[in-house]
């Protein structure tokens, strides 16, 4: 169990059914938080999130939220209200992840733009829109954390149109950091590198090979686990953390030093 930090804030988790999301809710839940596992498709991993948390303590609850298109962040926030008799008096909350995106994108030769249109919708447009109509239910001394990427500060043409996402969302960032801290709320992103999820199973899971020169790309000398990046999240939504903000923290093991 956690350390109960967070004991009677409510917590948002976009694409919290699994990898870093995943770690995430968990994290925050062993803190204390109540935490909303919002979800796209994966429903029985969403609920496997909640039983998880339950298990240990916590208190949770799964919400679908699907984004890339318009009206995802009220239909979001719909979904987030119907559980706010049980869970979240007024539909109340103090801490938004968003962490759900997609790594759809290729070469600048190759994109095509229904795929840079729907990298942006859901890795860009959703949160902007998510935090927008969550204002006046996101109380005073909360906090906002953007699940950036490395690749926003590295030149990585193969993924341009991601890499491009994640530079729009630390903006975001930057730019929330400055709107509301007179209200005491915070804004910070927080910048993965190579994380060992089901995303990258496919290419790094049992390649001997691939993950040597994964690892060979972060100062620390090893490939990235969920949990490295939910330490971090849940720094940031605690007291601990409350004079930091407008920051990008970097979560690549040194990646690029």
């Amino acid at each position: 169990m956690g350390t109960r930090t967070l004991e009677g804030k409510i917590a948002l988790v976009t694409g919290g059914s699994r990898g870093i999301g995943r770690a995430i809710a968990q994290r925050l839940g062993q803190d204390g938080a109540t935490v909303a596992v919002a979800y796209a498709r994966d429903e029985t991993a969403a609920n496997e999130v909640v039983e998880r948390i339950r298990k240990d303590g916590g208190r949770a609850f799964a919400l679908h939220a699907e984004l890339g298109r318009h009206g995802d962040a009220a239909a979001l926030w719909a979904a987030f209200d119907a559980h706010a008799d049980e869970y979240t008096p007024g539909g109340a909350v103090d801490i938004i992840v968003n962490n759900a995106g997609i790594g759809r994108s290729s070469d600048l030769a190759s994109l095509t733009e229904d795929d840079f249109d729907q990298v942006f919708a859901v890795n860009v447009r959703a949160p902007f829109f998510i935090v927008q109509q969550g204002l006046e239910r996101l109380r005073d001394g909360g906090r906002i954390i953007n699940i950036s990427s490395g690749a926003a500060r590295l030149a990585m043409p193969e993924i341009i149109a991601y890499a491009a996402t994640k530079g729009a969302l630390d903006t975001f960032t930057l730019n929330l950091a400055k709107e509301l801290g007179p209200r005491g709320i915070t804004a910070n992103s927080v910048a993965p590198g190579i994380i060992d999820t089901d995303v990258n199973a496919s290419w790094l899971r049992g390649n001997p090979q691939a993950e040597a020169q994964a690892a060979s790309l972060a100062a620390l000398g090893r490939v990235g686990q969920p949990e490295d990046v939910a330490d971090i999240v849940a720094f940031l939504a605690s007291d601990d953390a409350r004079w930091v903000t407008g920051r990008v923290i970097d979560a690549t093991g040194g990646s690029g030093l």
